[in-house]
């Protein structure tokens, strides 16, 4: 099966190529198809990443899988939420994201800096499907003073996962995708997708 995964990011295609190298699916990045980002102007992550799939379907004529995720912040209402990739004001700087992020928190107390990363993630078959696959994955964790490991993106460095005693940035591949919110979205999709054939 062709689909095209309506993301540019870097990040999310290599977790979701390492999530999928074990099923019989081709997974085309849309940007080799030079089908530009959506309009994320959705209010939800659901909202968004139908957005996205929706826009991915109608380009290419693929079926199409997209997600949007953020990172949930207690202490902050839900802060940055559908707004994490943007949160500092340019889409993508995990760099400025992380400082606003710590700025934000500076007097927050460590026991009260608990947070989840969230997933929601879209199959659809084409761009009028009217009943797309839809799937959620969460990722409970707390936010630390100061940024550790290398791995990941976004928010990972910052993202302490205490089952593990580490970052997500400080875990291998294969422990976050095991773990993470969009491992878990995706093993859901994938479950139902191979359900329905």
């Amino acid at each position: 099966m062709r689909i095209v995964l309506a993301s540019n990011n870097k990040g999310k295609l290599r977790e979701l190529g390492d999530l999928l190298e074990n099923h019989s699916i081709e997974l085309i990045p849309q940007g080799e198809l030079d089908i530009p980002e959506a309009e994320e102007d959705g209010l939800s992550f659901v909202e968004n990443a139908i957005l996205k799939a929706r826009h991915a379907c109608s380009l290419s004529g693929f079926p199409a899988i997209a997600d949007d995720s953020g990172l949930e912040v207690d202490a902050l209402k839900g802060a940055p939420g559908i707004h994490s990739a943007r949160y500092a004001g340019v889409h993508g700087d995990d760099t400025a994201n992380n400082h606003k992020l710590l700025e934000a928190l500076r007097n927050v107390p460590n026991e009260d800096r608990t947070a989840r990363f969230q997933c929601v993630m879209i199959f659809m078959r084409h761009a009028k499907d009217p009943t797309p696959m839809v799937c959620q994955g969460s990722w409970e964790g707390r936010i630390l003073r100061e940024p550790r490991g290398e791995n990941g993106f976004g928010y990972d460095p910052l993202f302490w996962v205490p089952d593990e005693n580490a970052t997500a940035a400080e875990l291998a591949s294969a422990v976050k995708n095991a773990q993470s919110h969009r491992g878990k979205a995706l093993h859901k999709l994938m479950r139902r997708l191979t359900e329905h054939g």
